[in-house]
């Protein structure tokens, strides 16, 4: 876990979220948003496209974890890339415009096409990881912060994950959410800081929903999900 003192946080982390990911009967309660194939082979959750990825963003989708969370809070995982190419987000602090849920019944359908999460009707932060589709993100290898509802980029870091071919195990990834502050790690080096001034790309974000999208042909695998509050 990343030492958190190095970040000026002296509070208490309180494990709230523990999921192993390890069998079906662990993400009974998620909500999947297009169509994806969920297995469990190794003891940990597969996620590949369903559809061929010739049909695009209909190709892709994104698994949420139903809870909602605190403002303040640590997300952690490991990730294991199993194919490439393709690319990996994580939702979090996701809630539906105006303060809704996420899953407001009054919202349109989402069905997992990109546009739909960054000018839907939602809010919210995500980071791109294990970027290995297009040319220019094969070439040079980063992770990107975005915040919506828009496309505002708001922090870039180089990701030290190498291709699948020189995988030989499972990666710890992290984010700290804390007041104006977001930070992302892998295997507790940080990649990226982001301080949210509440104006330039909106209001802050208060709590929310985390998900894990995937872009075809991609397929990872997780396991270990915790969430921990900081108070």
């Amino acid at each position: 876990m990343v030492d958190f003192r190095k970040y000026g946080i002296e509070k208490e982390k309180i494990l709230v979220y523990e999921n192993p990911l390890q069998c079906e009967e662990d993400i009974k309660d998620f909500v999947l948003e297009g169509s994806a194939a969920i297995s469990f082979p190794q003891g940990r959750m597969r996620l590949e496209n369903k559809l061929s990825a010739k049909e695009g963003q209909k190709a892709n989708y994104v698994l949420w974890c139903p809870e909602d969370f605190p403002s303040d809070i640590y997300i952690e995982w490991k990730f294991t890339p199993i194919r490439e190419p393709g690319l990996c987000i994580l939702f979090f602090a996701a809630k539906g415009k105006d303060g809704k849920d996420l899953f407001d019944p009054s919202f349109a359908k989402r069905t997992g096409e990109y546009v739909q999460y960054h000018h839907g009707e939602m809010d919210g932060f995500h980071v791109s990881y294990f970027r290995r589709k297009e040319a220019d993100e094969r070439r040079f290898h980063t992770c990107n912060l975005r915040k919506s509802y828009g496309f505002h980029l708001t922090a870039q870091g180089g990701d030290p994950i190498p291709n699948v071919s020189d995988v030989t195990s499972s990666y710890t990834l992290s984010v700290l959410k804390h007041e104006k502050d977001v930070y992302f790690f892998i295997e507790d080096l940080e990649i990226f800081h982001f301080h949210d001034d509440g104006k330039t790309y909106g209001p802050l974000l208060q709590g929310g929903k985390i998900g894990f999208r995937q872009l075809a042909p991609l397929i990872g695998e997780y396991e270990d999900l915790k969430v921990y509050e900081i108070k």
